[in-house]
């Protein structure tokens, strides 16, 4: 098993930071579909994908691909699978989620009963047991069907990625740590300019910001589930992964970020959950109303979750948020503004058509990413 492939999935819309971030790694990209990029790696790569990787949301070691229209193929093909190469004798497994897309084959329930018997029955032979007891690691199996093409991955992360291990209180209407970093890495701030979030929330921008900024790899302080599998991966994989994580980190760093929430309690907790990561001494957190929107600095970037107002009884303020919002950007009209939202008219009540827009899904809510672009600052040489 020296060259494994390993599969990614991540937010749609974003799969080409992802990709950069993969290559950066050092890493082969075989394939970049819809919402998940697959690359080539060592098995080594499973930490450091686990570890570093900012915008995947898991990460699945692929151990099978075929093409299956009925119960019986896909039955057969996943028996064919070698199972016995991932899955010890005492290995708990289950198919924890199946996805069908443009497939014959579309129930998930029964997807993933027929293929856990077509486990069992491999594995069975395999080991000569007729039951197992599943009381050692755990090795879920994810399933992914397009257009009758079934792709069958291990998961290696156990919790989410976005799970990063710093946010125990998110606030109202919170965005993943994954999407957060994800839309940072889309603009061009460098930990050298000034990022404001005037809508800080829980403090997820600012925090991702000051991450990426003192390269904090996001995975060093939690665990992951195949941390377990001594079968495949060496517990010095793990530890060199970290010793590379802790060797990266930027120890003297100078960063200008702010968060401004009009919340008291909700800048507390992002207080919290930046000293949880680790980077309280590079952000500034402040009570502060949007229409107190300001900075000395003569270039710098907003990024921000504003409020969509998915409840009705909130809609009817968005008007007037935005149009502020609006108003005090033009107070600064040499910086740059990012924000992402579902409310479909925060251009028109902003006061300007943004430059760019890209539409990305949070989860199932369509929201779009507006970048409303000022002029480029002067290059810095120590940039």
């Amino acid at each position: 098993m020296n060259r494994i492939e390993l599969i990614a999935p991540c937010h749609f819309g974003l799969e080409s930071v992802l990709k950069k971030e993969i290559v950066d790694l050092g890493y082969e990209i075989t394939e970049v579909e819809d919402g998940r990029v697959t690359f080539c790696g060592d098995v080594e790569a499973v930490c450091r994908a686990n570890v570093f990787l900012r915008t995947a949301e898991r990460i699945l070691w692929k151990v099978g691909s075929f093409r299956a229209t009925t119960f019986e193929e896909l039955f057969e093909k996943t028996r064919e699978i070698p199972w016995e190469n991932y899955i010890p004798k005492d290995g708990k497994f289950w198919v924890a989620k199946a996805a069908s897309v443009k497939s014959k084959l579309f129930s998930p329930s029964d997807i993933q009963s027929i293929m856990k018997k077509a486990m069992v029955k491999r594995l069975q032979a395999k080991y000569g047991i007729d039951w197992f007891q599943e009381d050692g690691s755990s090795y879920p199996v994810r399933v992914f069907l397009k257009k009758d093409v079934v792709t069958v991955g291990i998961e290696t992360s156990g919790a989410s990625l976005h799970k990063r291990g710093y946010r125990a209180i998110a606030g109202k209407a919170p965005i993943t740590e994954t999407l957060a970093a994800a839309l940072i890495l889309l603009t061009p701030w460098r930990k050298d300019r000034i990022l404001v979030d005037p809508f800080c929330g829980s403090g997820t921008f600012p925090i991702e910001a000051a991450m990426i900024g003192a390269n904090i790899a996001p995975g060093m302080n939690r665990s992951f589930l195949s941390e377990e599998w001594d079968n495949l991966i060496p517990r010095q994989a793990w530890y060199r992964t970290i010793d590379e994580a802790h060797d990266g980190i930027r120890q003297q760093v100078e960063m200008d970020i702010q968060g401004y929430d009009a919340d008291p309690q909700v800048v507390r907790v992002a207080r919290n959950n930046a000293a949880e990561a680790g980077v309280e001494e590079y952000i500034h957190f402040q009570e502060r109303e949007v229409s107190r929107l300001s900075h000395s600095g003569k270039y710098g970037f907003v990024i921000t979750n504003p409020p969509y107002g998915e409840r009705l009884e909130e809609k009817k303020d968005l008007p007037a948020l935005y149009r502020t919002l609006g108003e005090r950007m033009k107070e600064m009209p040499t910086w740059s503004t990012y924000m992402i939202t579902s409310y479909e008219e925060a251009e028109q009540y902003f006061g300007r058509k943004a430059d760019k827009n890209r539409k990305i899904y949070n989860g199932m809510l369509k929201t779009y990413f507006y970048q409303f672009l000022g002029p480029k600052p002067p290059r810095r040489r120590d940039g």
